[in-house]
């Protein structure tokens, strides 16, 4: 990493030294970069968490990461029987279970009804405007991102 140490580049202003860490690209840019491609990362550790009773969520979508147009990444901790209720996403949704164990309930656009049950390491895909939902199964709910 070149020395910041110009003029212009002694007081670099307000910063989040542990993020400008993990993306050093962020803080400072290559020589190479222009600005003209938009960010392709954004942190779940910076984004709104929705808390409820039955657990926790946080979501990246098109908001947060403009360039991600067409998939949304979620982070939740559902407790035991705690449920995140039915809601669908104009981007398509993906997530990857940590641990724990969950119910996945989707209804696909002819109206038919899914469910499965999810463990650590498994994938889900719900595609763009379908509806679904996820619970928390016993002993410990689930965490994950």
């Amino acid at each position: 990493m070149a020395a910041h140490n110009a003029p212009n580049e002694i007081d670099p202003g307000p910063q989040n030294l542990p993020l400008a860490a993990e993306n050093p690209d962020s803080e400072w840019a290559p020589s190479t970069d222009h600005g003209t491609v938009p960010p392709f990362k954004a942190s779940f550790a910076v984004s709104h968490k929705r808390v409820e009773n039955g657990g926790w969520t946080r979501q990246v979508t098109k908001r947060e990461l403009p360039i991600s147009k067409d998939l949304a990444g979620v982070e939740m901790k559902l407790t035991a029987g705690g449920v995140r209720e039915l809601h669908w996403h104009v981007e398509a949704e993906w997530s990857i279970m940590l641990n724990g164990n969950a119910r996945i309930t989707a209804v696909d656009h002819d109206g038919k009804s899914f469910v499965a049950d999810v463990s650590q390491g498994d994938l889900w895909l719900f595609p763009p405007g379908v509806p679904h939902s996820i619970q928390g199964l016993g002993p410990d709910g689930c965490p994950s991102r």
